[in-house]
């Protein structure tokens, strides 16, 4: 594993070079370009806006915020799953001649949906100011929640790019499994408020609340809007479980990269 590490910091270039075209790439034909970085998550704001408080009649005070938090963490968390499943299929046409580090391929698109994200953040600080939300020293928690937020994502993404050449079906299993975990995290209803409720049976409340995508983007929350910390231990063991896939996976990488390109 030591060796296949120290190949892919030989290969970091060609990592920048793939972030830098996927970035490129995302909206090569398009008209707005990368204006669309920041015009999609206030497009989805609206939409879930328009269907939640319009349609609906739900939604509390401030309720525009609470959601676009909801929605870029979720957009981040979603791009980045499907994205880099698809990573190595999307490049078999270089893997199958040059040998490379599989793994630099998974990790470049989900570096390239970091950089997104940024731009999510920006979308955030300017409902902050038009709502009058002025994070207070809890902001400090923000670059720890990224940080461990950028692990599970790529520990996610090595894990699923590996096991979407050999099962193809999982590349349409994603689009329902990430639906459910959209409607069972707290990204357009208020999660306290339903978790309080008696709708929810209790064995499904503890799900809902032991469900990572729930604890991150609470986080983002807490700290953002609430002015208050985090739950430091949820977000630990959230470190813990993604180092820990995320280094098996770059070991199982190691070892298997020969299967990949029989299968490809």
């Amino acid at each position: 594993m030591k060796n296949y590490i120290q190949e892919m910091l030989k290969r970091k270039d060609l990592l920048f070079y793939l972030v830098k075209s996927g970035l490129k790439a995302e909206h090569r034909n398009s008209y707005l370009g990368y204006f669309w970085w920041l015009l999609d998550p206030l497009l989805n704001v609206m939409v879930y806006y328009f269907l939640v408080v319009i349609v609906l009649g739900r939604g509390g005070e401030n309720y525009p915020l609470f959601l676009v938090v909801g929605l870029v963490v979720w957009r981040w968390i979603s791009t980045s799953i499907n994205s880099s499943s698809k990573s190595i299929l999307r490049y078999s046409s270089i893997i199958n001649q040059v040998y490379l580090p599989k793994s630099l391929f998974p990790i470049s698109f989900t570096l390239t949906q970091l950089f997104n994200f940024s731009f999510g953040l920006i979308v955030i600080a300017l409902f902050l100011a038009i709502y009058g939300v002025m994070p207070d020293w809890h902001i400090i928690y923000l670059p720890l929640i990224i940080f461990i937020q950028i692990i599970a994502h790529l520990a996610l993404g090595l894990f699923l790019a590996y096991i979407t050449i050999f099962v193809r079906d999982i590349e349409n299993l994603l689009t329902y499994v990430t639906r459910i975990f959209f409607y069972a995290s707290p990204i357009i209803w208020e999660g306290a408020r339903l978790l309080r409720s008696d709708r929810i049976p209790d064995g499904l409340k503890a799900l809902i609340e032991l469900n990572p995508v729930a604890i991150l983007v609470t986080s983002y929350r807490d700290i953002l809007i609430d002015h208050q910390a985090p739950n430091l231990m949820a977000l630990f063991a959230i470190f813990i479980i993604s180092l820990a896939l995320g280094i098996f996976m770059l070991y199982y990488y190691s070892k298997n990269e020969h299967k990949i390109i029989k299968a490809l």
